[in-house]
This record gives C-alpha cells, sequence and structure tokens, in this order.
C-alpha cells in the first residue's frame, strides 16, 4: 500500500506547478509569484485536491511524525474541498488576506537589495494586470453560479484598493525608492501599468460585481458550519462557544478592572485613556516605531531563548516594518523556504496616526512575533521529520491563531510584560478576541444577545452595534473597529480560531499537566507539540492524546 509520505510527496510535486509557494519549497521557484487566479487554475486545484484526499484515505501511516501527516493532510484536503464546492473559495472578497490584498502583498516580499532584485519587481509590476484580470474573471464565472459575496465586501475592497494607488500611491513610492540606475524608465512603466491595472479592477467591482451583490452580510448557520470547520480545523458546538465567549468577556472584564486599580484608577476606561494620554507610552510612527518594533523583539528572543523555547539560529532574526497600508492591523509574514528572507512583522497603523500608544501593543507584538507565529514557524520550518508540506504549506487558522492566542497568556506567564500597563494592554487583546466570538456568530447566525450580560442591554446585532460594541470593550480605534467587523462579515468563521484555537491549547496542555504530575516539563510540552507541526484542532487534539506516553514525535 501507498504510503502517507508518498501520497504527500507526490501531492508536493503536483502544487509545484501551478503554485509558487510550493514551487520555492521543491527548490524550483516560479518567475510569477502570483499563481494562478484565473477560473481553469481553481478547478485544476479542486481536482488535485480530490484526487489526493481519496489516495491519502487509502495510505498508511505508522510512527507519531507520519500519523500527523496523514491527519493534517485528510483535514485540509477535506476542507479545502469543502470552500471550493460551496463557492466560498471563488467568490472570496474581503478586507484582509484574500488573494486581491496577496497580490499587492507580493511586492512586501519581493526583495530590492540589487539590480536583478529591482529586474524582478518591474516583472511584476507589468504582471500584476494578468494576475488581477484572472481573479476578476473566477469572482465572474463564481456569481455566474450564484456565489457573489456581500455589496459590503465588494465594495470595502474596491475602496481599499483605490486608496493603494491614490492617498498610499504605493506603487510609485515602491519605485521611488529605486536608488537610479537603467530600470527606472522600465519601473516608472511598472508601475504606471500596475496603477491602470488595478483601477480596471477596481471599475469591474464597482460596476459589474456590486450590481449583482446582495445586502446581506449574513452567511447563515449553514454556510457557516463549513466555514468555520475549516477555520478551525474542528467541528464545534457554536451554541455552546457563543455561550464560552460571552463568558471570556466577564471574566476579562473583572481582570482587567483589577489591573486598573492596580494603575490607581477607578475603573478601566479611565486607566486607557490615561495611558493613552501619556507621552510616555507613545512613540512617533515611522522609525522610532519600528526600532521601538526591533528592540522589543530582541529583548523577548533573549528572554525566551534557551530558557523556555529553543530557537532555531536560522529563523533567530525577524525583520519590523511599518506597512503603508493603513489598515490598522500587524501582521506577520514567514520566513520563505529556504529561510534566505527572515520573518517579518508589519504594522498598517491607521491613516491619520502620527504616534501611537505601545502599552496597547505589545501583546499584538508578542502574538505575531514571538512566542506566537514567528516562533511557531520557526519550530515548524526547522523540524527535519517534518514532511515539506507540512513546515511549508499547512497552514490551519484555528492552529496558528490559537497558539499566537495562547502566547500572549503564556508571555504574561513568564513576565514578558513590564508592569501593569503592558498587561492591561494584553487584556484588551483578551477581550478583542473573546469579542470576536460573540460577534461573529451574533452577526452571522442572527443569536441575540444574551440578557443580564453585565456589558451591553442591547438584544440584537447590527454591523454598526458591533464596531461600537468591539471599541467599547476592546479599547479599539474606531477605525480598526469598523475594518475588523467587515472582516467578520467577509471571512466567517475565521474570528473563532484565536480564542477557540487557544482554548484547545490550554486544554491540551492542561491534560498534559494532568498525566504527568509532578514530572510535566512546561518547555518540553511545548517544544513536542510544536514539532508535531500544524493540523485543525480535531486531529491535534487527537495526535496530542495519542503522543502522550509514546514515542517522542
Amino acid at each position: 500500500m501507498t504510503t502517507i509520505t508518498g501520497v504527500a510527496d507526490a501531492y508536493l510535486a503536483a502544487l509545484a506547478a501551478v503554485d509558487p509557494h510550493a514551487a520555492d519549497v521543491v527548490g524550483r521557484p516560479s518567475a510569477s509569484r502570483f499563481g494562478d487566479l484565473s477560473p481553469d487554475g481553481y478547478a485544476a486545484r479542486a481536482d488535485l485536491d480530490r484526487g489526493t484526499l481519496t489516495a491519502a484515505q487509502a495510505a498508511t501511516a505508522h510512527t507519531t511524525a507520519e500519523r500527523a501527516l496523514r491527519a493534517a493532510l485528510l483535514d485540509r484536503l477535506e476542507s479545502d474541498l469543502a470552500l471550493h464546492d460551496c463557492g466560498f473559495t471563488t467568490r472570496l472578497l474581503a478586507p484582509l488576506a484574500t488573494p486581491v490584498h496577496l497580490t499587492r502583498q507580493v511586492f512586501d516580499r519581493l526583495p530590492r537589495a540589487t539590480e536583478d532584485d529591482w529586474t524582478v519587481v518591474a516583472e511584476h509590476l507589468a504582471g500584476l494586470g494578468d494576475a488581477l484580470d484572472a481573479y476578476a474573471a473566477t469572482l465572474s464565472a463564481a456569481a455566474d453560479h450564484g456565489h457573489v459575496v456581500a455589496r459590503r465586501q465588494v465594495l470595502a475592497v474596491a475602496d481599499q484598493a483605490t486608496s493603494w494607488i491614490t492617498s498610499d500611491d504605493f506603487y510609485g513610492r515602491l519605485v521611488a525608492g529605486y536608488p537610479g540606475g537603467r530600470l527606472g524608465d522600465r519601473l516608472a512603466a511598472g508601475a504606471a501599468s500596475a496603477v491602470a491595472a488595478t483601477g480596471r479592477f477596481i471599475d469591474f467591482l464597482r460596476t459589474e460585481l456590486a450590481p449583482r451583490a446582495g445586502d446581506r452580510d449574513a452567511v447563515g448557520r449553514e454556510l457557516y458550519a463549513v466555514t468555520s470547520r475549516s477555520f478551525l480545523g474542528a467541528v464545534v458546538d457554536l451554541d455552546e462557544l457563543y455561550a464560552y465567549g460571552w463568558a471570556q468577556l466577564r471574566e476579562t472584564t473583572e481582570e482587567m478592572r483589577q489591573v486598573a486599580v492596580q494603575l490607581g484608577h477607578p475603573d478601566t476606561a479611565t486607566a486607557m485613556a490615561a495611558l493613552d494620554a501619556d507621552p510616555a507610552w507613545r512613540v512617533a510612527v515611522g522609525a522610532p516605531l519600528e526600532n521601538w518594533l526591533h528592540q522589543r523583539i530582541a529583548q523577548v528572543t533573549d528572554a525566551l531563548d534557551g530558557a523556555h523555547f529553543d530557537i532555531p539560529v536560522a529563523t533567530r532574526q525577524v525583520r519590523c516594518q511599518i506597512s503603508p497600508a493603513a489598515s490598522g492591523v500587524m501582521y506577520y509574514t514567514p520566513p520563505d523556504a529556504a529561510l534566505t528572507r527572515p520573518g517579518a512583522i508589519s504594522w498598517a497603523v491607521p491613516s491619520g496616526e502620527t504616534e501611537v500608544p505601545v502599552w496597547s501593543h505589545v501583546g499584538t507584538l508578542y502574538h505575531e512575533g514571538l512566542p506566537g507565529h514567528h516562533l511557531q514557524h520557526a519550530i515548524t520550518m526547522t523540524t527535519a521529520q517534518l514532511h515539506p508540506w507540512q513546515r511549508h504549506l499547512c497552514h490551519v487558522h484555528g492552529y496558528a491563531e490559537g497558539w499566537a492566542h495562547y502566547a500572549e497568556r503564556l508571555a504574561d506567564e513568564l513576565d514578558l510584560y513590564a508592569g501593569p500597563a503592558e498587561r492591561l494592554g494584553m487584556l484588551c487583546g483578551q477581550m478583542w478576541r473573546a469579542a470576536r466570538i460573540v460577534i461573529d456568530i451574533g452577526l452571522h447566525l442572527d443569536v441575540p444577545i444574551p440578557a443580564g450580560n453585565g456589558i451591553t442591554d442591547v438584544t440584537r446585532w447590527s454591523p454598526q452595534f458591533a464596531a461600537a460594541f468591539l471599541s467599547d470593550v476592546a479599547g479599539i480605534d474606531p477605525q480598526t473597529a469598523r475594518f475588523e467587523i467587515d472582516r467578520y462579515l467577509g471571512w466567517p468563521g475565521q474570528a473563532l480560531a484565536f480564542k477557540a484555537g487557544a482554548r484547545l491549547w490550554t486544554q491540551a496542555r492542561r491534560e498534559a499537566e494532568r498525566r504527568a504530575g509532578a514530572s510535566f516539563d512546561r518547555k518540553r510540552f511545548h517544544a513536542d507539540a510544536l514539532r508535531l507541526g500544524p493540523m485543525g484542532l480535531d486531529p491535534l487534539r487527537t495526535v496530542l492524546l495519542q503522543a502522550s506516553g509514546r514515542e517522542r514525535p
């Protein structure tokens, strides 16, 4: 019988022909970083997934590593096909991390150190139009089959893309960084081509797709069951999770109140306002903020390495940068497959901000960097017994975001926050993720707001109330809060990944502590668990239990 490793080998080889990231993994980098976004490209990927799923179901797995690979591959193939078959994949438009955004982010990742590097930039500027035209064709074909997102999402992406070529002048500023030479005219022409291509795509969204879109934002329980299962890699009781989210809000509210008292304030709102106004906590946007990011990442790396984690030397460096996207989010980009480019933390500061109150962002920095996303990727990408598909291509939101959210609390356990102000910032993040659960489920499933929750007297969810609620309970600025709500509506179920994923990581650790008793080793537990590689939360729970007391993974 075919081994699961053999199935994964064949799958990776086939992916390399159509996916630039897979091509990197097998050592045959693709000339284009955009991938095939056409209807035929999506159909071919679904056919490949379907055939691989059949093979994986029949494959053998004997060791812990093989069982983890099989569990991860089956989970991803099943969920990816479910998303494709319900039309979600080919209709995707939302304010973050869709194919539209990923095409623009290609330029964030392209090196620009040498003349050859800039040649590649010029080629991609010229090729952006083909990529966006291909995705417009995919969106149009999906709409022909009745699969189109709500008008809110179409127009939100159109507005974002408009800012890239107007107020942000992303492509103009990109080529302005060229130090000068023979490529000047070619880069200028490429930037103009990219602006024109983006404008053409914006026109398609506004004049062709938006009129075909409906006004209903909620996707309903049936589709939500498919999307949440995919994002989590688990089937969950959504009503129980909704109640859990409210319980988390109540508990964290009280914890924040206690920290506010430690800071000498009568309530949380007063404490947060005082910290926001305190010059000692404000850092200017630009080089000072980048320097602050680098200093904090260097400090936490030194504090963690050896004592709590063994950070691979090849992944110790983290690049920090201010993104021009102005979306108000901080996000992480992993290293390339060959580890020639370091992982990067990008901060898209809200437009118009000249200073940032950093007390409230330390937890997010730990989430995106260490001990969060960067550490998880560092261990995954350097664990030799993992299959290359696991190391570089397997991504499950519940696993990755769950670990990163768990890492925010772990950082508190390891005394990485500098006093109660930064702890209050971390708790704001905890409130944010708990609010995501109740908002996401409440909006998409039209679940009523329970009476007597101690936070609000409103009984029904709306996008406007959800944004105000998020801003009130988590201290999120109004612009970011509105962006977040649009994102939840465009990515139904993804917002669950943080708190639901952290819950699983916490439960797994508690079970390991119960079994090991006094011999429990926190450092070993984290290392062994992360070396299993990314997978859905259901298979992760199963594999962790199977691995307990058996061979080391």
